[in-house]
């Protein structure tokens, strides 16, 4: 669940593959483990700031388990770069904190991540947990069919590999939405976890499911209660 989690809050400095236009949205989640007799809920929302710097936010909450995720970040022409992430769960397993800044002038990553300092060189094309999630979002919306980021995971910097797999409706609580079905794409051989997020095509791509598989065959899911995408409510057919 831990893992589930993580990515749940886990949807820069990649460049979109066309001009990007951010929308305000917001959008709130029933969270089930398929194992565990409990639900949880989740909420998820990017919003524009006094300063022209946009806020992607992301906080789940399980009986036994809460995280909160925040990213902020500005938009230069065509591209989304991260300025500061902070991090933090709490409640299941091992609390964990993690808080870096993004800094463009030096280019550099500095900061903690559970209590171990941080220092990467930072090079365009890396982003941090959460903004990668908006970029896949306007990615997919741009009609890309593979997208890669670099990210930064636990002090290090990783790649995540992402393949959409085509369209397909996803029963809301909003309604029958349309969506476009992505995977993350692993090395079979390092890990056989499986993770397949939904955006909805009529809204902005907004993330309406996510499925995560652990290699021990327990499920994790999310899926849209409702939403807001520019201030208009989320509905299906």
């Amino acid at each position: 669940m831990r893992r589930a989690l993580l990515f749940a809050c886990a949807l820069l400095a990649l460049p979109f593959a066309q001009a990007a236009e951010l929308q305000p949205f917001s959008a709130s989640y029933t969270a089930d483990w398929k194992q565990l007799p409990m639900s949880g809920t989740a909420e998820r929302s990017l919003t524009k700031q006094a300063n022209g710097a946009w806020k992607l936010s992301f906080k789940a909450s399980m009986m036994i388990a809460s995280l909160t995720e925040e990213s902020i970040l500005t938009l230069d022409k065509d591209t989304l770069l991260p300025q500061s992430y902070h991090f933090e769960r709490g409640g299941l397993g091992k609390a964990k904190k993690a808080d870096l800044d993004f800094d463009w002038t030096n280019k550099m990553v500095t900061g903690t991540d559970r209590g171990d300092a941080v220092k990467i060189p930072l090079n365009r094309g890396m982003v941090d947990k959460s903004t990668y999630q908006l970029a896949l979002q306007h990615d997919v919306a741009a009609g890309k069919k593979s997208m890669s980021y670099q990210v930064v995971d636990d002090g290090e910097v990783d790649t995540y590999d992402f393949r959409v797999l085509g369209s397909e409706k996803v029963d809301t609580k909003a309604g029958q939405i349309e969506a476009i079905k992505v995977e993350r794409v692993r090395d079979p051989t390092q890990s056989k976890r499986i993770t397949v997020l939904w955006f909805a095509k009529d809204w902005d791509y907004l993330l309406v499911r996510l499925q995560q598989v652990e290699t021990d065959g327990k499920e994790y899911n999310i899926m849209l209660l409702d939403g807001t995408v520019n201030g208009k409510a989320v509905k299906g057919s």
